[in-house]
């Protein structure tokens, strides 16, 4: 027998395969490798909190092999000799393999993160393989521009020619999430291997095992070595050697936005470039002519996808107060109704939070709620079983300065918020450090039109929440962060322009 099944759901026999190997290493040129001090880190199911197996725990000397091999693949290597469509061809065949692996993808990432591996399957691993597949055609389409220049204080019989080259801006250090680590990783990857770049991708410590099955994927694909290399370890050991570390010329980071200051402040010291997709605390605004059950629906899944683990998750829910308390109470009863457990079961909706620390600080958010005098509206407890469940939490409240409403929690955990003027609800929209994402929910598109312009956020859905495409660009203003993933535009922060000026 080739598969095996728990909680009704079939699991592939390579599933089976690599969770059998606890003990992993980590991808440095064309080996797999331990940490040159053999440290490990352990890896838990959140479901259970048993532990799936180790992984190295990097430090700067593992930092410094991996920034050398991805240099010398770029300097030295094939790889900056291939022609742009060989790049691409590559790009491809890993994203079919990708899409081979799917299921396997999605049962790992379900196990390590505790994500619903059904929804893993239908959201994750496809924006993986579709976002894949649209940079490689970027591969190819790369292009600098001929400029007719005048010189004016040249003398007049002087002939000049000047040209623009994109060329690749170097080895790119690729720091993700936990929260959604293979989707993340390609978010990086995809773009940086577009360009011609060399990477190291360092997975979070909570969830490295879906970037060590990519590992083998891309050798699979036949790219050649040192192209990626994929070191596992925590922040200040692996992590901060890696953005600051001389040999690196950009630094891609998704993640919170203290880290995030950390990251610019240590890249700056070297002038490397830097992407950062930080923090989000992000306002779902319903209109007056909204319906109240898709008003509820829609901000149910705003806030409860991935468990609330998501930068731009609709946290804030302001809604006139004509139909506040009708969406409060619907919203309420579409937590209770949730199902919760562990990512395999199909049945699941709601899983665990990724780690003990961040089921803390999500119930420590819940309980400060109470404290501050917001209504509990439904949940607020750790669920009673084993693994790290929160139950779907509604707060309600009229005060925009309490800490649930202006900080990030990163969990279930909505607070619903009444208000009557449009102008009014837009300034409280913007009235945090963040702008990441939101969303407007009408079928009044003049209004829409008008609120869209005011809200300072890097989206702005109109009903609709959380939802993302290959082509459109991803980031925020403020504290969210800097610069863009996916889309075209994310193809430019991998590449530099050099100026040619001849004269002929």
């Amino acid at each position: 027998m080739n598969m095996m099944t728990e909680f009704g759901h079939t699991i592939e026999s390579r599933t089976r395969t690599f969770l059998e190997t606890t003990h992993h290493r980590m991808l440095i040129g064309d080996q797999w490798v331990e940490a040159v001090d053999g440290q490990r880190l352990e890896v838990i199911n959140p479901a259970d909190e048993t532990v799936l197996g180790t992984v190295p725990a990097a430090q700067k000397a593992d930092v410094d092999r991996a920034v050398r091999a991805a240099g010398q693949a770029l300097e030295n290597g094939p790889w900056g000799r291939l022609r742009p469509s060989e790049r691409q061809n590559l790009m491809l065949k890993l994203a079919d393999l990708i899409e081979r692996d799917a299921k396997v993808l999605a049962e790992i990432e379900s196990i390590d993160n505790g994500k619903s591996a059904q929804i893993a399957q239908a959201v994750d691993i496809t924006l993986c393989i579709e976002f894949f597949r649209y940079m490689a055609g970027w591969a190819t389409k790369i292009e600098g521009a001929s400029l007719d220049v005048s010189v004016p204080f040249a003398p007049p019989e002087s002939e000049f020619f000047a040209y623009t080259r994109r060329e690749p801006v170097g080895v790119v250090a690729a720091v993700v999430p936990w929260n959604f680590p293979l989707l993340v990783a390609t978010w990086k990857l995809a773009p940086a291997l577009a360009a011609g770049c060399t990477v190291v991708l360092k997975p979070a410590e909570q969830t490295p095992l879906t970037a060590l099955y990519l590992g083998s994927l891309l050798q699979e694909a036949g790219f050649p070595e040192g192209v990626v290399n994929i070191i596992t370890g925590d922040g200040p050991d692996a992590g901060a050697p890696l953005v600051a570390h001389p040999g690196v010329n950009k630094v891609s980071f998704t993640g919170s936005t203290e880290v995030g200051k950390l990251i610019g402040r240590a890249a700056m010291d070297n002038m490397t470039r830097v992407t950062l997709e930080l923090g989000g605390k992000s306002p779902m605004i319903v209109l007056d002519d909204c319906d109240p059950a898709l008003a509820a629906q829609g901000a149910a899944q705003a806030i409860f996808f991935n468990h609330g683990q998501v930068c731009c998750a609709g946290s804030r829910l302001y809604v006139h107060k004509k139909l506040y308390d009708n969406v409060v109470a619907e919203l309420a009863e579409l937590a209770k109704a949730l199902p919760m457990g562990p990512g395999l079961d199909p049945q699941t909706h709601l899983g665990p939070l990724v780690s003990r620390e961040q089921l803390d600080r999500v119930c420590g958010y819940i309980d400060l709620g109470r404290e501050q005098g917001a209504e509990l509206v439904t949940g607020g407890a750790r669920a009673n079983r084993n693994g790290y469940f929160v139950e779907p939490t509604v707060f309600a409240s009229t005060d925009d300065t309490l800490r649930i409403v202006q900080e990030e929690i990163f969990g279930p955990v909505v607070v619903a918020l009444p208000y009557e003027d449009l102008d009014d609800v837009a300034r409280r929209a913007n009235d945090t450090p963040y702008g990441l994402g939101a969303s407007v929910w009408s079928n009044d598109l003049s209004r829409v039109h008008r609120l869209v312009p005011k809200i300072k956020a890097g989206t702005v859905w109109v009903n609709c929440h959380n939802m993302l495409d290959v082509a459109v660009p991803f980031g925020g203003y403020k504290l969210s962060g800097f610069g863009r993933d996916m889309g075209r535009q994310s193809l430019d922060a991998y590449l530099e322009t050099k100026s040619v000026f001849m004269a002929v």
